[in-house]
């Protein structure tokens, strides 16, 4: 450790991203990308904004992209805030509205980024535990609190929340921010965003890395009242006033308007998921039920680290977390048919042997 780091600097305990491995014939199931390309129309875009007009500074309010993402979800652009991905996003919303008087609750499994930030901007924080099934139960979140965010669908869980179910803990809290991560939402789970309209404290965060595969763009939003949204603005204009380059912002408007390659996509996805589940169902697993683009799986014959050591034996990379209730589950992205049925007849050989 460096003498010259800050106080601060001595105390964080960074995140620790999905693994990126250079191996020959891997099959890579551990950082939830889409199986698919981005949208033809987007690497269109992206390529013609790859010229002399990159001299110039793009457009600090992502204007076109805010109106193109309030047009398709039914909002004003005051409505929209961009960010250079989700995480960035989050960033923003964890210093503009998360720091409040009373602790932030979330979940005690859930996107390990959360108490990151905490850490980052100084947030006091209570976790909630899952219940025995791993999921959300909003009637645990009945005590005194500044803030909640909740990941809808959770990660690495998969498991989701009815917008039934999200209105009445808004309802609950009315007088604090909630903030719902819909990372994942597209595969199979209800949106929060119809509920702005009525709920001013709810802020609704999404991602051009998952559903619309430009994970390498690095595109994420948020939704919500104006206020919110301004508040976001004014610490992204204390921190990062220009977040988005030219060929992000022409790449995420043409994948935004390229609705029938997004919903051919996400079928894409959603059959593969179940073909996934169903062959880890014949293997021993219990799946946790998923809306989202991977599955959490333990078998209870074998420890999840020795399972994630022998698929990677065999080029296969998966998510192992060593962390309390889920270390012996993995999280298993789903990929390609190839790599699925390959995952499977590995695992038929580990478990069956």
């Amino acid at each position: 450790m460096s003498r010259f780091w800050s106080e601060l600097t001595h105390r964080l305990s960074p995140y620790t991203p999905g693994e990126q491995p250079r191996m020959p014939n891997l099959v890579k199931l551990n950082t939830n990308e889409h199986p698919l390309g981005p949208s033809p129309r987007a690497l269109e875009a992206i390529r013609a904004e790859a010229g002399d007009s990159l001299r110039l500074y793009p457009d600090p309010q992502a204007t076109a992209l805010r109106e193109t993402l309030a047009a398709y979800h039914g909002l004003t652009p005051d409505q929209v805030f961009i960010g250079n991905g989700s995480d960035e996003v989050l960033a923003h919303t964890f210093a503009a509205l998360l720091k409040q008087s009373g602790p932030l609750l979330f979940p005690d499994i859930t996107y390990s980024f959360y108490p990151v930030y905490c850490g980052l901007f100084d947030i006091a924080y209570e976790t909630v535990p899952l219940d025995a099934a791993m999921q959300v139960q909003i009637a645990d979140y009945r005590r005194k609190c500044g803030a909640i965010i909740l990941a809808n669908p959770n990660a690495p869980t998969g498991t989701a929340l009815s917008r039934a179910q999200i209105a009445q803990l808004l309802d609950e809290h009315a007088d604090i921010p909630v903030v719902i991560d819909e990372a994942y939402v597209d595969f199979g789970a209800e949106s929060a965003v119809p509920l702005i309209a009525s709920h001013p404290n709810l802020l609704v965060v999404h991602t051009l890395s998952k559903s619309r595969a430009l994970a390498g763009l690095r595109v994420g939003y948020a939704l919500g009242d104006a206020a919110l949204i301004q508040g976001l603005n004014r610490v992204k204009d204390s921190f990062n006033s220009y977040p988005l380059g030219r060929p992000a912002q022409a790449g995420a408007i043409a994948a935004i308007k390229d609705e029938a390659y997004f919903q051919q996509g996400r079928a894409i996805v959603i059959a593969g998921r179940e073909r996934l589940v169903a062959g880890l169902a014949q293997l021993g697993f219990e799946v946790l039920p998923s809306a989202a683009n991977f599955v959490f799986a333990r078998h209870p014959g074998h420890e999840g680290k020795a399972l994630a050591a022998e698929l990677r034996a065999r080029a296969i990379i998966v998510r192992h977390f060593n962390a309390p209730r889920i270390s012996d589950h993995l999280r298993i992205t789903v990929g390609t048919n190839e790599q699925v049925e390959t995952l499977l007849a590995a695992l038929g050989e580990i478990v069956g042997g």
